[in-house]
């Protein structure tokens, strides 16, 4: 589909799997495209407006993906046609599976030690072509041999799991050194992936209410709830 809709003030990409959203934008059969990729939901798209640096980060993001059930329905009733959500965990996953046949290097960034090691672990079980990973225990302030480490390993995908706004901030700072590389802010990605925290059953899943697993698991998630409720009212307004 490869389409943009905004939604409010921010531009996202419509497409109709996360297959296409793989094939079109990230992976081609000449190897990958570089660029930034952020996934946006609701409760984002609220928080931009007063947040000068969020809006920033999502503007200078080459590949805004549609996350949230939120996003995606609205863009498809802008489009008048279905817009898959596309999970970051789900897509990350399938593109480290497709970097396999290209053995496209991979560089991991973030979460403790224990997590990022097991990560790595299973990808190359996966025969992903890991050529290197650090922990989020790095110094932020000062990440140049980070970055030299990066540019030495030869990587064309860098997944970073820092927390946003970090892991975007680290981002766009490699990228000014190293811009023929796909980065993508993956944030608690690496812990679904080794199990360390149980995703939404597929019952929530199905039911695209994984968002409300998540608040039941999670009770002191209700005050980020609020934004999910005033993006329902803009959009019943006609505002977004």
């Amino acid at each position: 589909m490869n389409k943009t809709v905004f939604i409010d003030n921010v531009e996202v990409s419509a497409f109709s799997s996360i297959d296409d959203a793989i094939n079109s934008a990230i992976y081609t059969s000449a190897g990958i495209i570089p660029g930034v990729a952020i996934a946006v939901n609701p409760e984002k798209i609220i928080a931009a407006r007063t947040n000068e640096q969020l809006q920033n980060i999502l503007t200078k993001a080459t590949l805004k993906y549609p996350d949230g059930v939120g996003v995606s329905y609205v863009m498809g009733k802008k489009l008048k046609k279905k817009v898959a959500r596309i999970p970051g965990c789900e897509l990350w996953e399938r593109l480290m599976l497709k970097s396999v046949k290209q053995q496209i290097p991979v560089f991991l960034i973030g979460a403790k030690e224990e997590v990022i090691a097991k990560t790595k672990n299973k990808l190359l079980t996966l025969n992903v072509n890991v050529v290197g990973y650090q922990n989020g225990y790095f110094d932020k302030s000062n990440p140049e041999q980070l970055i030299n480490d990066i540019s030495s390993s030869g990587a064309q995908i860098v997944s970073v799991a820092l927390g946003s706004p970090s892991q975007e901030m680290f981002i766009f700072e490699c990228q000014k050194r190293l811009p023929n590389i796909f980065y993508m802010g993956v944030g608690g990605t690496y812990d679904v992936f080794t199990g360390n925290v149980k995703r939404a059953p597929l019952f929530f899943r199905k039911l695209r209410c994984e968002w409300l697993y998540r608040l039941l698991s999670q009770p002191t998630r209700i005050g980020r709830q609020t934004n999910l409720l005033k993006y329902i009212y803009l959009y019943l307004k006609g505002a977004l």
